[in-house]
């Protein structure tokens, strides 16, 4: 299994590249989601489905884009039944609602779920004779591309607006990741507005998520492009810089907006340098113990950064000089100044030694999805695990 996981380590980069990953428009400010409505009329769609959750109606956040949309004489329909799981039953319910009302474009107003809910109906709206359970494939191609999606995202975090995944919950409690081939992402509004009265370790979590797409997207065994590589390393940077600033002042607009726009270049990573083991021990890790996927990564992130140090120094020193350090060392202490003020519940006692060898399985088995920078052994696998355990 080593060996096999070793000599295709670099194929799914490979494979990513060779899909057409979306380059929307990003509109980035304080209150920008009140320009939708001219947005949609630059773009001829006179009639959009909104897809959001019913926290944010209740909070008020939907009237400036109702009001934007129906200045413009844009007609709209709003689904916002999605909670925080994305289900084959929402998917269903907006793609109805989507060809019914002759929709041109999906708005798709919330959080990752939001997002990869809105992505899925987008497909099914071209693919309308196919069935819903059908639309769950590893890569879901849609001829001549979906439904075009505007996406604002209203945590900074995830990074789903920018992503050709979609991970959806199925009726046997599972996950189902897709990719899909043909996204039509055509714009992005980073709104810093919705997040400014996020509580601090909401903030933090998806923070520290953000900064570990673009840690591994800078790290990554992928042919990157000068301005791709920058990208995630500017990631990096500006949580570094931004993240502290909001714990002791939630409400500086300035560190918002360039929280939400980290968020968005660690969606760029992961479409265009995949993630690694910080994931795939986070997922794994999350799932067995139910634990929240910031807060996993979170206790992922430097074990397996340090054990990734010698394979990646030439990278590792690059970021560093990025994010003006002197050392790689000096990066890392950072980062783990960082993961240890972010007040995030890191609980290593948690993770039962009966289930290293259940979870190491499951960790190589998910690691193939990556283009890690190096392939650990089992035995490797289960030291981290240990180490991980025993740190928090």
């Amino acid at each position: 299994m080593f060996l096999t996981r070793k000599a295709i380590r670099k194929l799914p980069g490979k494979v990513m590249k060779t899909i057409p990953i979306p380059e929307p428009a990003v509109i980035e400010g304080f209150g920008c989601r009140g320009q939708i409505g001219g947005i949609c009329r630059n773009y001829g769609f006179d009639t959009v489905l909104i897809l959001t959750d019913r926290i944010l109606v209740h909070l008020g956040y939907l009237d400036a884009i109702e009001k934007s949309l129906a200045d413009e004489g844009i007609r709209y329909e709003i689904y916002d039944e999605i909670s925080s799981e994305p289900k084959l039953d929402y998917i269903e319910a907006g793609r109805l609602m989507a060809l019914k009302n002759e929709a041109k474009c999906i708005i798709s107003f919330g959080g990752g779920s939001v997002m990869d809910t809105g992505k899925m109906i987008a497909a099914g709206c071209r693919l309308k004779h196919v069935s819903v359970k059908q639309l769950l494939q590893k890569f879901l191609i849609v001829p001549n591309r979906t439904l075009p999606v505007i996406a604002i995202p209203s945590t900074a975090g995830t990074g789903a607006e920018m992503t050709v995944g979609a991970v959806i919950s199925q009726e046997n409690g599972g996950k189902f990741a897709s990719v899909i081939v043909g996204l039509d992402i055509r714009a992005v509004l980073l709104d810093s507005e919705l997040t400014v009265k996020a509580p601090w370790k909401l903030t933090a979590s998806c923070g520290i998520d953000a900064l570990s797409h673009g840690l591994e997207g800078s790290v990554a065994d992928v042919s990157s492009s000068q301005n791709d590589m920058e990208k995630s390393r500017q990631c990096v940077r500006l949580v570094l810089e931004n993240l502290p600033v909001l714990k002791e002042h939630p409400e500086n607009i300035e560190a918002r907006g360039a929280m939400c726009l980290a968020a968005n270049l660690g969606g760029n990573a992961i479409n265009k340098q995949l993630a690694g083991y910080v994931h795939a021990f986070a997922h794994s890790i999350g799932a067995r113990y139910h634990i929240p996927h910031g807060e996993a990564i979170a206790m992922c992130l430097m074990p397996i950064m340090r054990s990734q140090k010698e394979d990646c120094k030439e990278h590792l020193t690059e970021l560093a000089r990025y994010c003006s350090f002197d050392s790689v060392d000096s990066l890392f202490e950072a980062l783990n100044s960082l993961i240890s003020n972010s007040d995030l519940k890191l609980d290593g006692s948690v993770i039962d030694p009966a289930d290293f060898k259940e979870l190491s399985v499951a960790i190589a088995k998910d690691s193939i999805n990556y283009s890690a920078p190096v392939t650990f052994k089992r035995r490797q696998i289960i030291s981290i695990l240990s180490e991980i355990k025993n740190l928090y």
